[in-house]
């Protein structure tokens, strides 16, 4: 068994949960705020059997989307200069799949 953990969008993750729901897959929803941008998003965590890990994968990647937005710079230290918003791309997902060494549900 693999506990796959998935940092998404808050915009994403009412539809990724929902797909993953469909198939039949158990997901826990955890309130996150990124370090770079530092808004709002949605960590999911879901117990799944090896040979499914591909397919969670998978209905993560077709349900979280990817887009540019500007991020605000910082003010630079000792200075009255700003430096402009910059591009970034946001969206997608960070997913981690860890080996579980026991699961038990009571």
């Amino acid at each position: 068994m693999k506990l796959v953990m998935a940092i998404v969008k808050d915009d994403d993750s009412f539809n990724i949960m929902n797909a993953l729901n469909v198939e039949g897959f158990i997901v826990t929803k955890l309130a996150s705020t990124g370090g770079f941008l530092k808004v709002g998003n949605t960590t999911l965590i879901c117990g799944v059997e090896d040979e499914k890990v591909d397919f969670v994968i998978d209905i993560i990647k077709k349900e979280g989307h990817i887009k540019k937005q500007f991020a605000n710079s910082v003010n630079v230290t000792g200075s009255n200069y700003t430096l402009p918003p910059i591009e970034v791309t946001v969206g997608g997902a960070t997913i981690f799949v860890l080996d579980v060494d026991k699961f038990v549900k009571v």
